[in-house]
């Protein structure tokens, strides 16, 4: 009883105490500023590191130099670097040697570059097409840099020639693939359902496969030609998140407003039309399903595989500009052999669609394949390492919102057609052990390896 009562006390007490209300006068311009103090004190932080504290940290320290060659150019007589001075220090260059000989050479704008300046270092050489050249820049401090060619060829200028040139490589590799894909459209309308949930779920494997396919390229990139103070990898990981989720709203946004548009049209139809027929209209949720998402998902099908073709594009234009394409013909018949099965995936969910006009077909179709001749301008003439793991995570996030889209479909589809509530939870808990969908993923991942060993890295 003792114990009780003088909790009872320490309870009174405590509540007795005066509370301390929050200032509710307090006005705007105090609270803002009370917000940027922190951001004051960080900034002047950095301002500090960038000034007197570098200047500390570089006299406690040896800091060596580090010089990035983003590209090598091969001109008439002359090869061309470019250079960017990715390390803390400002750096000078002294010399530059073509397979270990030193060759006089001319560095614009000037030699001496400070942090992330860019130069261009242009040395006479009489340079012969396809032979294998190594570039070596050596600074002032005696420490040298090199990158490798495999073989030499005469970087393509932006001339009728050869943007015409480019405009048949992208339009052979990119969209009449594609287009020959979409005459799988009556095959795949004839399928029985099973047969029909296998060639969506083959879809899932094709587009995990490219998705998986253009991070390992720009990882593959990021490593060999990008500087480590730009951290590729992680700008990989943050595009592709950025790219997944705002393709995600475009998507909801997309089935949100064909979804309107159709009950505007239903309500007008219902208005002018007996309650009988009426009546035999399905539900939003179904007509969601047969109306909305298929169109919308082959529409996001297509521009993620288009931001594909995009990176396969300057792959494509990269290689020319770096002398690679001796294997052109092979890569370009491995790439078209590789992308007919895109076409596949942009047809596999309009196959329950009773109408598909041509002009919709082909306008996806050519939204899906076309980007690979802007890919193949930009590589070929204004290629750049950062530029191609960006685009190329941009179509990895967009093929992985596709792929969330379709599996969110097929697991719908499914459990939609359970009937009773028992059946559609045994049916839900079934979805992924349908032997349909998995032989149809594994199927999909095979082709796309398969076809994959036709393109030459």
């Amino acid at each position: 009883m003792e114990k009780k009562k003088e909790r009872e006390e320490e309870e009174n007490r405590i509540q007795q105490l005066p509370t301390r209300e929050p200032d509710k006068h307090m006005s705007t311009k105090r609270m803002i500023c009370i917000a940027l103090i922190p951001i004051v004190v960080l900034s002047g932080m950095i301002v500090f590191l960038f000034g007197p504290g570098q200047l500390l940290l570089l006299k406690s320290g040896n800091s060596l130099p580090e010089i990035t060659i983003e590209r090598i150019e091969f001109q008439d007589g002359k090869i061309v670097a470019l250079l960017r001075n990715t390390g803390p220090m400002v750096v000078t260059v002294a010399q530059a040697d073509i397979n270990n000989r030193i060759q006089p050479a001319a560095i614009e704008p000037s030699k001496n570059l400070s942090r992330l300046a860019v130069a261009k270092v242009i040395i006479p050489f009489s340079w012969n097409r396809g032979e294998p050249y190594e570039v070596g820049i050596t600074t002032s401090d005696g420490i040298r840099f090199k990158k490798s060619v495999e073989a030499a060829a005469l970087a393509p200028t932006p001339n009728v020639e050869q943007v015409s040139f480019f405009t048949i490589i992208g339009t052979y590799v990119g969209i009449l693939p594609v287009l020959i894909g979409l005459l799988w459209l009556p095959f795949i309308k004839r399928l029985s359902r099973s047969k029909y949930i296998f060639f969506l779920s083959l879809t899932t494997g094709l587009l995990v496969f490219l998705g998986i396919d253009a991070l390992v390229e720009g990882n593959k990139i990021a490593a060999e030609n990008v500087a480590g103070v730009f951290n590729g990898q992680m700008l990989i990981a943050m595009v592709t998140i950025v790219s997944f989720l705002a393709l995600l709203y475009v998507s909801g946004k997309l089935v949100e407003r064909a979804n309107t548009m159709k009950k505007k049209k239903e309500k007008s139809e219902t208005f002018l039309q007996p309650s009988s027929v009426s009546m035999s209209y399905s539900t939003p949720k179904q007509q969601q399903q047969q109306f909305s998402n298929p169109f919308t998902i082959a529409l996001m099908i297509s521009i993620g595989i288009g931001l594909h073709n995009l990176g396969e594009g300057l792959a494509i234009g990269a290689a020319v500009l770096l002398g690679k394409i001796a294997l052109s013909t092979f890569l370009i018949v491995g790439f078209t052999l590789h992308n007919t099965t895109e076409g596949l995936a942009i047809v596999a969910p309009m196959a329950r669609v009773d109408k598909v006009t041509k002009r919709k077909l082909l306008g996806m179709g050519i939204i899906a394949g076309a980007p690979a001749i802007a890919g193949a301008w930009i590589g070929g003439f204004l290629y750049s390492p950062i530029a191609a793991i960006v685009f190329l995570s941009i179509g990895a996030g967009a093929i992985f919102q596709v792929v969330f889209s379709i599996i969110s479909w097929i697991t719908d589809s499914n459990n939609n057609t359970g009937g009773g509530s028992v059946q559609g939870e045994g049916r839900k808990k079934k979805t992924w052990l349908n032997t349909s969908l998995i032989a149809g993923f594994i199927v999909g991942m095979l082709i796309m390896y398969v076809t994959s060993l036709l393109v030459s890295s």
